[in-house]
């Protein structure tokens, strides 16, 4: 009885051993599985901003535009002379990206990116009858909102109709950069060269052909979501995508090879402005409600050049934009006819922006194989012209006035003529923190504000500049 006691017990320790073991090797494997396929990533970061007059700009004022124009009282003192600082930290991030899934030849990944970027508001006040406003969102409690969130399928070693070479096919679905916005310049501002260049995330269907060693085409068909197209009472929606009913297309071709990358492509936007509008009718002796097919189809090129090479980095893109205000540069369209039938003809606002940028850097001081230390130097200039509209605009009232709440829709000043910017920066890393320090001197050319038939203003013309000094802190993770 004893022996057979002995027994049970030695195989009821080895039993529960072995469930040990399992459990452990369990929680191994799927530490391993999360640590394989799941990156998670992010940064803390905080400017410190001062600007030398008022200014175009959104996200707190750290996602600058341009500065504004004089406004001068009865004494002559120009009003936007004002200066301003603020210190904030609602850019800080957090991502993931899913990685290293395969089934049958194809490749899965996916990414969700958000920060704290929305939030902030204005207030306003009335005393003894007079109103009291804020100028500058710049308070309240930053909410987290989603900046980038898609699915990725590949396939690799695809054979091609001719030669030894290969192919690869890579499909992204949801929301991410736009294409044309893909290749931002080097810059710690948070616009990274907005409006010189386009700025916009959107919800995408987008197909990369790698084909052989040297070449990528790239199309896609693009939603709006966050960065919108501009109409009727200067108000931004995705309606006029929703109405219109048909995708912004992009198609694009790379070529790369040792260090150099040339790209080109154009932007093909095609929206309904309005979907109803209104008819005279003699025997009602009233306007009447009516659906109406108003569209405005645009297209917008790009090239750019990259090249990279040890511690030296060259980049420079331009664009000719039509009605480029969805992508974050300037834009805009107007009416050019009022048909009988109570439907618009429209006429895009066209601006030509380009940008370059330079980096050069690298090791600095005792290096450790933990905290690498490296001193950057940044160069970004950039430059913008308004060639108006495409086609004269119609003088609705006939007083040969052409304003933006009538003729045309445009999202900031539309007596800009010319922009430029330069931007030196020094930027330190060590290890995951980087610090950095930022000059930035825009200078706008405006007119008097009474604009011609194309929406530009031509004559008093006069320059006016922002001095922006700014310091940034991020800890990566």
């Amino acid at each position: 009885m004893k022996k057979i006691l002995s027994i049970l017990l030695c195989f009821l320790c080895l039993t529960s051993v072995s469930a040990q073991e399992v459990k452990t090797d369990k929680k191994e494997a799927a530490k391993s599985h999360l640590k394989q396929h799941f990156k998670p990533y992010g940064f803390i970061r905080n400017y410190f901003t001062y600007d030398s007059r008022e200014s175009w700009s959104g996200t707190a004022d750290l996602y600058n535009y341009q500065p504004k124009d004089r406004k001068l009282n009865e004494f002559g003192d120009d009003l936007n002379a004002e200066s301003t600082f603020r210190f904030l930290s609602l850019t800080t991030r957090v991502g993931l990206n899913i990685v290293d899934y395969k089934w049958r030849g194809t490749e899965f990944g996916g990414k969700i990116e958000a920060d704290f970027y929305a939030g902030l508001s204005t207030k306003s006040a009335t005393v003894n009858d007079v109103k009291f406003s804020e100028t500058h969102a710049v308070s309240g409690v930053a909410q987290f909102r989603l900046r980038q969130a898609y699915m990725t399928l590949g396939w690799d070693s695809l054979p091609m109709l001719k030669g030894k070479d290969y192919a690869r096919v890579d499909l992204t679905i949801g929301q991410t950069w736009h294409p044309m916005a893909a290749d931002l310049c080097d810059a710690i501002a948070l616009n990274s060269g907005a409006p010189f260049g386009p700025f916009s995330r959107s919800p995408q269907v987008k197909m990369d052909a790698r084909l052989g060693k040297y070449v990528t085409l790239t199309a896609a068909g693009l939603w709006q979501m966050q960065y919108l197209s501009i109409g009727p009472g200067n108000l931004t929606s995705a309606e006029y995508m929703l109405y219109g009913k048909t995708p912004e297309a992009y198609l694009g071709l790379s070529i790369h090879d040792k260090g150099w990358l040339f790209r080109a492509g154009v932007d093909v936007l095609s929206i309904r402005p309005r979907h109803l509008g209104t008819i005279y009718d003699g025997a009602l002796d009233k306007n009447v409600t009516i659906k109406v097919n108003d569209r405005l189809t645009t297209a917008s090129p790009f090239i750019y050049l990259q090249y990279k090479k040890g511690e030296f980095s060259f980049k420079a893109k331009s664009i000719f934009a039509e009605s480029g205000e969805h992508m974050n540069m300037y834009g805009g369209y107007g009416i050019k006819a009022i048909n009988a039938d109570g439907s618009y003809e429209y006429t895009p606002i066209r601006h030509s922006t380009s940008w370059i940028s330079i980096v050069y850097g690298g090791k600095v001081g005792a290096q450790e194989e933990k905290h690498p230390q490296k001193l950057q130097g940044i160069l970004f200039g950039g430059y913008v012209h308004n060639f108006g509209t495409k086609e004269a605009l119609l003088d609705i009232n006939g007083d040969g006035k052409y304003t933006a709440d009538k003729e045309f829709y445009n999202p900031r000043s539309a007596a800009m003529n010319q922009m430029w910017r330069l931007s030196p920066t020094l930027l330190y890393t060590v290890g995951k923190f980087q610090l950095g320090l930022e000059y930035e001197i825009t200078s706008v050319q405006y007119g008097d504000g009474k604009l011609n038939a194309n929406a530009l203003s031509t004559n008093g013309l006069h320059w006016v500049t922002n001095h922006r000094v700014q310091l940034m802190t991020k800890y990566n993770f």
